[in-house]
């Protein structure tokens, strides 16, 4: 039998030959109720998504989720430009939300959605009123070029769990 080759057009390898690669899982413990905790992660993410975080090509000004399913994610920057980054694959308040990641390895737009890896974020009540935020990023293996780099940075300092640092803080009503 043939050596099945890859989609020239996607430049994904067919789904029996990809390599999935371990998806990153990063959570914290936030001492507010649920619908606050999913309120401040979405519609608020602009109170606490680092201004050093985005793709854009001048600084950033904020940071706009369109809070619905189908809903874009983009960062305003301050060269007038929007720049977006996400789309909202699942919007389920206060429980879950799911983004696809919108981003290349080299930290530029991905028109692409076969391509693009997705975030999903689950917000867990607590018996003593806070809430348990699971964050899975997976399906880096959908992204062409060098995915496993972009898994790495996303697992560093500066990635995912200080990003849940940094919204905990807010989300429990600090700065």
């Amino acid at each position: 039998m043939p050596e099945r080759k890859m989609n020239e057009e996607t430049m994904i390898l067919p789904a029996e030959r990809r390599i999935e690669v371990e998806p990153v899982r990063k959570s914290i413990r936030v001492r507010a109720g649920v619908e606050r905790t999913y309120r401040v992660f979405t519609e608020e993410m602009d109170s606490w998504w680092p201004r050093t975080h985005h793709i854009g090509s001048s600084p950033m000004k904020r940071v706009v989720v369109e809070a619905r399913e189908g809903g874009v994610i983009y960062t305003e920057q301050e060269d007038g430009t929007n720049c977006p980054w996400g789309s909202v694959v699942a919007w389920q308040p206060p429980h879950r939300f799911v983004l696809a990641w919108r981003v290349r390895p080299d930290w530029h737009y991905e028109p692409d959605l076969a391509k693009c890896s997705e975030v999903e974020v689950r917000f867990i009540p607590v018996d003593d009123g806070s809430t348990l935020v699971e964050l899975e990023h997976r399906g880096f293996e959908r992204h062409a070029g060098n995915y496993a780099a972009m898994r790495g940075q996303v697992n560093s300092v500066g990635g995912w769990g200080t990003m849940l640092e940094m919204f905990g803080k807010v989300a429990e009503g600090g700065a």
